[in-house]
């Protein structure tokens, strides 16, 4: 990816849904990274018409257009390495030893991101249909200053 990359929007869990409110949310965005359970092709096509995406696939995107999608992938802005991959349970190395600044991933779909040996885990929350009572969201990633900046969307607050 180019190397000036500075902001970068993340989302996941979109089963298949995408809300105009996320698209909005990610305009602008110079990346953007998709963190699995895509659930329809169209949803990575749509977010291409935005900045390029580097996207994963969830274990709900089991049809076969998801097949082409990997299972964890890595996404470079500038020096800054970031690792994704859908459930971070299923994390199966060492982010900080494998020289990885940031860990994107989705699946819980409870947004929230953490700092742990140097690495910072985020993941974007759901953007997709609603689950449980947990909220719609996506989130922004700036790199231009450290620590990175994080910033969630709550995509039913404009409701």
């Amino acid at each position: 990816m180019a190397s000036g990359v500075k902001k970068i929007g993340l989302i996941s869990d979109t089963h298949g849904l995408l809300r105009k409110e996320a698209v909005e949310a990610l305009r602008g965005s110079e990346m953007i990274i998709h963190a699995g359970d895509v659930g329809n092709p169209e949803i990575l096509e749509a977010l291409k018409m935005i900045a390029p995406v580097v996207a994963v696939r969830g274990n709900v995107d089991t049809e076969p257009w998801a097949q082409v999608l990997p299972e964890t992938a890595v996404a470079e802005a500038g020096p800054v390495l970031i690792y994704v991959l859908h459930n971070v349970n299923k994390l199966d190395l060492n982010p900080a030893a494998s020289g990885f600044h940031v860990v994107v991933s989705g699946h819980s779909h409870k947004p929230g991101k953490t700092e742990r040996g140097g690495v910072l885990y985020i993941n974007p929350g759901s953007a997709g249909p609603r689950r449980f009572q947990l909220p719609v969201t996506v989130a922004h990633l700036r790199l231009a200053t450290i620590p990175y900046a994080v910033e969630f969307v709550d995509l039913e607050a404009s409701r």
